[in-house]
């Protein structure tokens, strides 16, 4: 092959790259100035120092980061990549969907753009940007390698699913948590909060996504300094419906109650193992995901209808959730 033939194969490619390196370059440039180290605890301490990252959404000092970050820490310290440094304190965690606020106690020069997680496609590129193993300002890109992932979230013995957890194959490694992940337009449309695989730096990493959900979590932190949830007491799992149920109740499944607490709001309402709920105050249900959705805070201490089918029979119950401790 010809020098000149040889040129015109590779110039597709090679245009390919640039263009993709020109959009990480680009997000770069817009993102870095707003993306902060945390140093969180005694400043004597070692361990208190490179802990996570946190990315400011609002040029009077607002700035997200991931609530294990900052657990157990009210201040410390945000570091940005020019070398300027503030402190700040905490306005408000939600361990239950691993996002914290933070507040700095001057105003920033940069603040990101929140995007929209929901538009996101697999194979769409995205770049994560944060302070891996306390190295500021570390930028590393891929694509979405899937969506609608969960992953449990605890608080003391509370454990809740996130949902519609974002997974990258853009490099993470411990202390981009708290970190952002944006799209190519430079949007936040996630916080950076895992590794997952063997091996520091291996396998994927996940985000929580930024949504109309977590939008609403944040705006709540803010507000109030903490999320409140309603508790019904059920455990269980989407369970497809039989034929018949499914034609008599105009739904395909449900979510199967595997376990009642004793005590619980669930138990008071008459609700037992193998039931399938299929609705809470008429909006369907069909997964764990789903029942936790609708335990905001407006249904705490209030009579909530749920429909329910138990063997044969379609069933109204009446419960009423407590506030989740």
């Amino acid at each position: 092959m010809s020098t000149a033939v040889a040129d015109q194969v590779a110039a597709p490619g090679a245009d390919a790259l640039d263009a993709y390196s020109r959009v990480v370059s680009s997000v770069a440039s817009a993102l870095l100035p707003s993306v902060a180290s945390l140093r969180v605890g005694d400043r004597r301490s070692r361990t208190g120092f490179g802990s996570g990252s946190a990315v400011a959404i609002t040029k009077d000092g607002v700035m997200l980061t991931s609530a294990h970050v900052v657990a157990g820490r009210d201040t410390g310290a945000a570091i940005f990549g020019d070398g300027s440094e503030s402190r700040f304190r905490l306005v408000g965690a939600d361990r239950l969907s691993d996002l914290a606020v933070i507040r700095t106690d001057s105003p920033l020069e940069a603040a990101a753009d929140l995007g929209d997680a929901d538009r996101l496609v697999v194979g769409q590129l995205v770049v994560a940007i944060g302070n891996p193993l306390g190295y500021a300002g570390s930028v590393s890109a891929g694509v979405v390698s899937a969506l609608g992932r969960s992953f449990p979230a605890a608080d003391g013995r509370t454990v809740r699913l996130v949902e519609n957890v974002i997974q990258t194959d853009a490099a993470l490694h411990p202390g981009n948590s708290g970190g952002a992940l944006s799209d190519g337009a430079g949007r936040v449309v996630g916080i950076n909060t895992a590794v997952v695989g063997p091996g520091i730096g291996q396998g994927l990493g996940l985000a929580v996504p930024i949504n109309t959900t977590t939008k609403l979590i944040l705006s709540t932190l803010l507000r109030d300094g903490r999320v409140r949830r309603a508790y019904l007491g059920i455990a269980g799992g989407t369970r497809p419906l039989p034929p018949r149920a499914a034609a008599g109740t105009g739904r395909d499944k449900g979510l199967e109650v595997t376990t009642v607490v004793g005590g619980s709001p669930a138990a008071a309402a008459g609700l037992k193992p193998e039931d399938i709920v299929l609705s809470v105050d008429g909006v369907g249900i069909d997964s764990v995901g789903a029942l936790q959705r609708l335990m905001n805070a407006d249904r705490i201490d209030r009579a909530v209808t749920l429909g329910v089918l138990r063997g044969n029979r379609s069933l109204t119950l009446e419960a009423r959730p407590v506030e989740l401790e």
